[in-house]
């Protein structure tokens, strides 16, 4: 069986998560190959651009994609993603002939509406966010046009029915009809969307979650850990990260500043400090009220997993997310979460067993989940044994890809 991973990356968020699956499939004897518009990886199986002019067009593309934009200059600076830039990737498909495709993220220019369909392979594609079956946007911020269909869309600030929104919506739902697809969710929550979206609604959705190598995200001792990142022994350090860590509002810094104003006015004010990846630190960054120790963006597993197991908690404060590889990054490295009851969270977290599930956007119960997981020694080294526990049970790359192999199989034998 050759297998077909497509994506615009294989690092960042969704590509990490779809290389690991890459790899997953590779360590048990899938013939897995990768095609990308933008390479990470050194990774000779990962295709990508190669001649100069290949490259140049493809840093131009999510520049080109995103032009349409420009005729909304009131929309919320939010990931919201057209897919009309026309994409010559159906003859490097037909010379890879694989007998399956699995797509991922495929936005900034990568791939165009219509082009799938096009395929003529049967196709499997994991959903990463909520853009597969909107008008467009990463993330509907509780708008339910897609149940429908999309149009006067928030997000773009827009009044009309037949807006940027509706006319991608339309194009999907036409694109799409006879599609032989099976889609994959990491989450139960975006599964459940997906099923009640209008455009997938007949279509079978399978719930595997995001996999990862437990062997390299694992407990160090951390008193090592904190040596080698130059982090003080005697505090107790609470991390948070993601991409664009301080500035991405889904990923809810504000409301993680909230809660440590909170918890200044009580007796953790000498006891806590902050441990930021993804960001690095700048005259105008907000005052944080705890000393703050900023470490950058970190691309490679090693670094990041040094840093996990450094800290005492992990607290993840989105406002709406599907399945993030911190989350599962850290459980895996021993290291209990602080997360709200949101999205895909509860997969990952369970409430008083491996961290904290806070009421959603309530402040005080976001400070009361780092304060309960740190504040008693005992039970934190059970969170953190259980922590590891979950990941080895459930997060593996090994149980990803075999569930994944499954449903390659069927959908093999449908074809």
């Amino acid at each position: 069986m050759k297998v077909l991973q497509m994506s615009t990356y294989d690092g960042r968020g969704a590509g990490r998560a779809a290389y690991r699956l890459h790899q997953g499939l590779q360590k048990i004897g899938i013939s897995s190959q990768f095609l990308v518009q933008a390479k990470n990886s050194d990774d000779e199986t990962v295709i990508a651009p190669h001649t100069k002019l290949e490259k140049g067009v493809a840093k131009l593309r999510p520049s080109l994609s995103r032009l349409p934009l420009s005729f909304y200059p009131q929309r919320e600076l939010t990931d919201y993603y057209p897919s009309w830039l026309p994409d010559t990737l159906r003859p490097q498909v037909k010379q890879l002939n694989p007998d399956i495709v699995n797509l991922h993220w495929i936005c900034n220019g990568y791939l165009e509406v219509e082009t799938i369909a096009k395929l003529n392979k049967p196709i499997v594609w994991t959903l990463h966010d909520m853009w597969a079956f909107t008008g467009g946007c990463h993330y509907s911020q509780n708008c339910d046009r897609y149940m429908n269909s999309c149009g006067a869309c928030p997000q773009l600030r827009s009044q009309k029915n037949m807006d940027m929104s509706g006319w991608q919506w339309q194009r999907k739902a036409k694109a799409w009809k006879e599609i032989n697809l099976i889609l994959v969710s990491p989450s139960a929550w975006l599964a459940k969307c997906a099923q009640a979206s209008s455009i997938f609604k007949n279509v079978r959705v399978e719930v595997i979650p995001n996999g990862l190598d437990t062997t390299i995200y694992k407990p160090i001792d951390r008193r090592i850990a904190r040596q080698i990142l130059n982090l003080p022994q005697e505090k107790q350090l609470i991390l948070f990260g993601a991409m664009n860590a301080m500035h991405d509002k889904r990923k809810g810094f504000h409301l993680l500043l909230s809660a440590l104003q909170s918890l200044m006015k009580s007796e953790w004010r000498d006891r806590i400090e902050i441990v930021i990846f993804g960001s690095s630190q700048s005259k105008n960054e907000v005052d944080l009220g705890f000393k703050s120790h900023y470490l950058g963006k970190l691309e490679d597993n090693i670094s990041l997993s040094l840093v996990y197991a450094a800290v005492d908690a992990f607290v993840a404060p989105s406002i709406e997310d599907n399945l993030p590889n911190t989350v599962m990054e850290a459980l895996a490295c021993g290291t209990p979460c602080v997360a709200f009851k949101i999205g895909g969270m509860p997969d990952m977290i369970e409430h008083q067993k491996n961290g904290y599930l806070s009421h959603p956007y309530i402040i005080e119960d976001l400070a009361q989940g780092i304060t309960w997981v740190l504040e008693n020694r005992e039970r934190h080294q059970k969170l953190c044994k259980y922590a590891r526990e979950k990941a080895e049970q459930e997060f593996t790359i090994q149980i990803q890809a075999s569930r994944y192999l499954s449903v390659y199989t069927e959908i093999m034998d449908q074809h």
